[in-house]
């Protein structure tokens, strides 16, 4: 690691103010404050000593979706041996192996597309390349299908950083969640890519290879249609993570794995993660009640380990920027979430995924939740002094 500082500090000058590469300032400050926490500290006024940076607590999160990344590679390379007959053929090497190599280049598109236009923005403003976009890029290929275009990827990814982040003055000031952005964007624009029975097993819109009988649904795809008691997958297997779905969605035991990481370090929020999937059970409970079909009466607590609702709860609603800000805030906006994400969910017919739509309205609610939240303690506090004066 010395030698690599030294190689820093010589070709330094040249990135700084009149050197030769001056333009291209902002993507040496990142590279080296990757590999190096920054020595820069505030001189005036009061501020808060903490031993990471924000870069820090990012690859905490993206360490957090490991588990997730890597069930989500071998499953790939399951459903695609299962869907061709050849599963007890292949070794756990040559399964993983497929998933890895149809995941990294999503991975790779993602992380290039995003930061090329974070650096150019942040050379544009003479800003330092905002650490956001390191948690963003592993996201957005966690919740696309296996088979999703490339250029697909890129498109989104553009319109994510641009329109859902830099348009509201770059990280940390963006509303919405930028990965969920970037999710919402392919499902409007591209449809067919990001719904159906077709897109979550590799291979199966091309048929190649395909045995018959395999139709590749998901969980909620049986529900949705009135089949539960067809769908093929035990509660065990739901949990698990081996069935059909986005490429990081599928296992909520990797998932939970990723929360116990967020909640021991601190960086993310247990209150919404608690209350997120408190709100989903409570939704599911009531539609039990009224169970007047197969997906109301999908027992409640299934609801909370099938489709997108755990890794939404863990990684998605807990963005520091995007949720609420305020305690009380916390759990009032991730119960809301959960609520919302199970009711788009079960009575919404054309949409059988309601986690994505739920996250972003809370988003757009969370500024207001917040300011009513500080509101009503103003005025307690207020009322306490008017009554001590008293």
């Amino acid at each position: 690691m010395k030698g690599i500082r030294n190689l820093l500090n010589k070709v330094k000058p040249n990135f700084e103010k009149g050197g030769k590469l001056e333009k291209f300032r902002s993507l040496f400050d990142a590279v080296e404050t990757l590999l190096y926490v920054p020595d820069k500290v505030t001189r005036t006024g009061s501020h808060i000593r903490d031993a990471i940076d924000m870069k820090r607590t990012m690859i905490i999160v993206v360490t957090a979706m490991v588990p997730a990344l890597l069930f989500g590679m071998w499953n790939a390379g399951y459903h695609h041996f299962l869907a061709t007959g050849e599963f007890a053929e292949k070794t756990f090497i040559q399964i993983f192996t497929f998933g890895l190599l149809k995941v990294l280049p999503i991975i790779i598109v993602s992380y290039v597309t995003g930061l090329a236009i974070e650096i150019i923005f942040a050379q544009i403003r003479n800003h330092d390349v905002p650490e956001g976009f390191f948690v963003t890029g592993m996201l957005i290929p966690l919740i696309m299908p296996i088979d999703v275009p490339l250029w697909m990827v890129s498109v989104s990814t553009v319109f994510a950083v641009i329109i859902g982040v830099e348009v509201f003055g770059g990280a940390g000031m963006n509303v919405l969640n930028p990965a969920l952005t970037a999710r919402a964007f392919l499902f409007f624009a591209y449809p067919s890519e990001m719904s159906g029975t077709r897109v979550w097993v590799s291979g199966l819109k091309s048929g190649q290879g395909i045995i018959d009988g395999f139709s590749g649904e998901t969980v909620m795809g049986y529900a949705a249609s009135n089949r539960i008691d067809q769908m093929p997958f035990s509660p065990s297997d739901m949990f698990l993570g081996t069935i059909p779905g986005s490429i990081g969605e599928t296992s909520t035991l990797a998932i939970l794995v990723g929360a116990i990481i967020l909640i021991w370090t601190g960086v993310g929020s247990w209150r919404i993660i608690v209350s997120m999937f408190t709100g989903g059970l409570v939704m599911g409970l009531i539609l039990n009640l009224f169970a007047v079909n197969d997906y109301m009466a999908l027992p409640a607590c299934q609801h909370l380990i099938i489709g997108g609702f755990a890794f939404g709860a863990v990684f998605m609603a807990t963005d520091p920027v995007s949720a609420a800000q305020t305690n009380k805030g916390k759990l009032i906006y991730g119960f809301l979430a959960g609520l919302l994400a199970i009711l788009i969910r079960v009575l919404n017919p054309a949409y059988p995924e309601g986690v994505m739509l739920a996250i972003l309205l809370m988003n757009v609610f969370a500024p207001l939740i917040d300011h009513y939240i500080i509101e009503a303690n103003i005025k307690k506090r207020l009322k306490r002094v008017q009554t001590s004066n008293a």
